[in-house]
């Protein structure tokens, strides 16, 4: 069964905090859920779908529908494959929807990891100690014993692009300056301010090739959607996201037997999504692509089709990401990489401001004109070696 046409994105909320010393998780998920539901024009006793992610509180699912009074739910989803996740939740809710199971489904995530949560970026399982043994994942006990971290495999995924391609620093730079010429504008953004760059590559090293300024930011924060039904979404006085397309897939290197660290699981996602959505690259307005660091961003772009294999680099230079200048504007909220990641994972924001342009909602400065279809992505995990990728295609209904 396709989802093309049978569901709609009819609310979207980002919270403004990025530093919560004084909220719980779990209220900033509640204060995200309500920020989206009267974004829609709708309530809490709507809802009767909900849908989160392991960065939920307790008993997940369980606990989130007891704390919010969500009396009507009969349908939950827990599904966790990291920041890709609300993107697979948009996936599986449009699912429900178009099976006729459900009319109303909510979305949420929320995060403090500058106020006691996880940071992101340490080693899992044996608890970061070198030479600990691990009852965490299975592939911990295996890896983290040498210091493993997401910095370093993201590094290594920099590091051998480059050496495969000729990618260079200089090139990855540019895709946070794009970033942060869309957070100028944004007033919540935790990074406000343009840098050059000579800027990010005069940045200090974190795991060589990668420098500080290729890395995201990391903030408190959350973020909630809303999915309904057509006829739901006819009753609402609101613009209009129908969704045109998904798909989600893992890339594990099954033991070290398939590793190869030059491509992302956009290259199974993608094909898909277009072929569902039946629209072409050249369609695409704006992407709102998942920036934990910026090779995140360059090989997305490339095994989603925007370029060729091994040309990302020169097609996010010179400014060609930035709205208004280049072929293809990306976070113009100012991505994770100036304006928000909550929590080890932000792919929810991914959606929100892909729906923001949709509207007609970003800020004058970025706002993409004409914008009627727009792609996001999420990447979960550790980008090239063992992660989840997701893809969705919407359009603005006139």
């Amino acid at each position: 069964m396709s989802i093309k046409g049978k569901a709609y994105v009819m609310g979207a909320y980002e919270h403004p905090t990025r530093d919560a010393p004084d909220k719980t998780t779990a209220q900033l998920h509640a204060e995200s859920a309500k920020g989206a539901l009267e974004d829609a024009g709708l309530s809490f006793d709507d809802v009767d779908a909900y849908f989160c992610a392991g960065d939920a509180p307790g008993f997940g699912a369980m606990s989130m529908v007891d704390y919010m009074g969500l009396r009507n739910v009969r349908h939950t989803d827990t599904t966790e494959t990291g920041g890709s996740s609300y993107l697979v939740h948009l996936n599986h809710a449009c699912q429900a929807i178009a099976a006729g199971k459900v009319n109303v489904a909510l979305i949420t995530l929320a995060g403090r990891p500058r106020n006691g949560g996880g940071r992101p970026g340490g080693p899992g399982g044996g608890g970061g100690k070198p030479g600990a043994l691990s009852d965490g994942a299975p592939e911990a006990g295996f890896e983290n014993i040498y210091g493993g971290s997401t910095h370093n495999t993201y590094g290594m995924c920099a590091m051998r692009h480059m050496y495969e391609y000729g990618t260079t620093s200089e090139q990855l730079a540019w895709i946070k300056v794009a970033a942060s010429h869309h957070a100028q504008w944004n007033e919540h953004a935790f990074l406000k301010n343009v840098v050059t760059v000579e800027d990010v590559v005069n940045s200090r090293m974190i795991a060589d090739p990668l420098h500080l300024l290729d890395c995201c930011v990391v903030t408190d924060g959350g973020g909630a959607v809303i999915v309904t039904s057509p006829e739901v979404a006819r009753s609402l006085n609101r613009p209009k996201v129908k969704v045109l397309g998904a798909a989600e897939a893992p890339k594990m290197p099954l033991g070290g037997q398939e590793l190869d660290l030059t491509y992302c699981g956009a290259v199974w996602t993608g094909p898909p999504t277009f072929a569902e959505a039946g629209v072409t690259h050249a369609d695409i307005k704006y992407a709102s692509i998942y920036d934990s660091f910026t090779i995140t961003v360059l090989m997305t772009l490339e095994d989603l089709g925007f370029c060729k294999k091994g040309e990302g680099g020169r097609f996010v230079a010179d400014g060609n990401l930035i709205s208004g200048v280049g072929k293809l504007p990306f976070n113009t909220d100012g991505g994770g990489l100036c304006n928000n990641h909550p929590t080890n994972r932000g792919g929810i924001t991914k959606i929100i401001e892909t729906v923001r342009q949709l509207r007609g909602e970003a800020h004058p400065k970025v706002q993409v004109p004409n914008c009627d279809i727009a792609l996001a992505h999420g990447t979960g995990g550790s980008l090239g070696v063992r992660h989840a990728a997701a893809t969705v295609i919407m359009e603005r209904e006139a």
